[in-house]
């Protein structure tokens, strides 16, 4: 079964080719769809063995030369982080395309080609092994985001596309360099062997140089306060499938990419430098909380409320003790089921009042009854509620957290009760007291249609899941974070 790590790079690529030299858009909305369903079921394919996930072994590895004169493979393999992270973009993907597919008129097949494009650079991030592989896929993430953002964003679509790529690109140049440092120190690109030998042959100062580079292409992938400004600009300006997948899972790369590379290749400098980490992360959580509330268009509020809950992965990762990293990892796959649903629900307004601001609703739990009900649900998983996916996350970083500062659990409990006042009070805005505009009347204002329906019930039954069973997840991560951990 190890050509399945491979196949799931292949699929939506190959699918992506297809769809962009398809005639019919007809013909693209369902091949596209069919190849990213495809993936999605054989990643489920990865849940193989749970006895080598359990035992926080690699379930699947594949491996073949590339460049052998330089000592770099095609190496891939997944364990018990990287197969949640996987599932969560193959499970997110066929959403984002069945938006689009809704709801895209332009260039059609373009657009869907960009997303699949999109997916096998996503998978390909957590499935390498390859250090130059990683940093390929890595940074491939940016030609298809820039131009969803830049063709089918809103009116400052151009400026906020350059804004990410840019911050990126800078981010990144660093990584690059350490890279080939890493390569002349330790004379391989393997992962797992740059993890096992480097942090023995690599003296302070070249821990704490290779240290920063990753830790600030990763801090503004994340993105970590105070590199968070490209992320709001991005987020408002994006098309709602480019929304879905860059809180749903792009972000997502920065705290892997600090978790299975800056933390086992240089625990010395991470240690030295663990408790700047956390402040940033929460000064993060509490800033990105309170300009959420300040918000008056609903995407601009989501999109901080995404800053504010990176900053708890943050935490967790920071504190690096195996309960609150397991809970951070847990966190990722939480916040990028619940955000990615809170996007899709602002996508979903919007394409029927084309208007994100809250001066425009109120009253709409009388005529969108069903929506109103399901954004409830979305907005609740996202503020933690017990039962919900969000709570297991944020309660175990907490957890963790205070085991090391009491002082910073604390601090990061506000943001929790922050998330609370921004989201209820935005759902208060938007669906209780009086309809005032005539567009939100009963009748005019339609609901949900059974194809929308069919994009948010599956996020929706997946935060109950996590919620009710946490352990599904939690019984593989924790031993691949307790190998992992240094």
């Amino acid at each position: 079964m190890d050509f399945l790590l491979p196949l799931l790079l292949l699929m939506p690529l190959a699918g992506a080719v297809v769809v962009a030299l398809l005639g019919s858009d007809g013909s693209r909305k369902a091949l596209a769809m069919l190849a990213s369903l495809a993936t999605f079921a054989a990643s489920l394919g990865l849940l193989q063995d749970g006895s080598a996930l359990t035992a926080g072994e690699a379930v699947l590895a594949f491996q073949r030369p590339w460049f052998p004169e330089i000592g770099l493979s095609l190496h891939l393999a997944a364990d018990g982080i990287s197969v949640w992270l996987v599932l969560l973009t193959t499970f997110i993907m066929p959403i984002a395309i069945g938006f689009s597919n809704r709801f895209v008129s332009d260039r059609l097949g373009q657009h869907l080609a960009l997303l699949l494009l999109m997916e096998t650079a996503m998978v390909g991030v957590f499935l390498a092994q390859d250090l130059v592989l990683f940093y390929t896929f890595f940074e491939f993430t940016l030609i298809p985001m820039y131009f969803l953002i830049g063709q089918w964003g809103s009116e400052n679509r151009v400026y906020a596309a350059l804004k990410f790529v840019m911050y990126t690109l800078l981010g990144s140049a660093l990584m690059l360099v350490a890279i080939v440092a890493i390569f002349v120190q330790t004379g391989t690109f393997s992962i797992p062997e740059i993890a096992a030998t480097l942090p023995a042959t690599a003296g302070s100062t070249f821990q704490v140089l290779g240290f920063l580079a990753f830790a600030l292409a990763f801090a503004v992938k994340i993105p970590l306060f105070p590199f968070h400004t490209w992320l709001p600009d991005a987020h408002v300006q994006a098309p709602t499938a480019g929304s879905i997948i860059l809180a749903g899972v792009l972000l997502k790369m920065g705290t892997y990419g600090l978790l299975r590379l800056a933390m086992p290749f240089f625990p010395e400098a991470f240690a030295s430098y663990a408790p700047l980490l956390i402040m940033l992360s929460l000064i993060g959580i509490v800033y990105g909380a309170l300009v959420a509330l300040k918000q008056q268009d609903v995407k601009s509020l989501v999109a901080y409320s995404s800053v504010s809950h990176m900053g708890f992965i943050v935490l967790g990762l920071a504190v690096a003790n195996t309960q609150a990293v397991s809970g951070a990892v847990l966190q990722m796959v939480n916040h990028g089921l619940s955000t990615g649903a809170l996007f899709l629900m602002v996508g979903l307004l919007y394409e029927r009042r084309h208007t994100r601001l809250f001066s425009d609703f109120g009253g709409l739990w009388k005529s969108v009854p069903v929506y109103c009900g399901l954004l409830l649900i979305t907005a609740l998983s996202s503020v933690g509620l017990p039962s919900l996916n969000g709570f297991v996350g944020e309660f175990t970083i907490l957890l963790g957290t205070w085991q090391v500062s009491p002082a910073a659990a604390a601090v990061a409990s506000t943001g929790v009760i922050l998330a609370a006042w921004y989201l209820l009070t935005a759902f208060r805005k938007l669906a209780q007291g009086e309809i005032r505009h005539q567009e939100n009347e009963v009748g005019v204002l339609p609901d949900l249609q059974r194809s929308e329906l069919m994009m948010i019930v599956p996020l929706v039954i997946m935060f109950f899941v996590i919620g009710l069973y946490p352990n599904l997840l939690l019984d593989h991560i924790v031993p691949a974070v307790e190998i992992l951990l240094p």
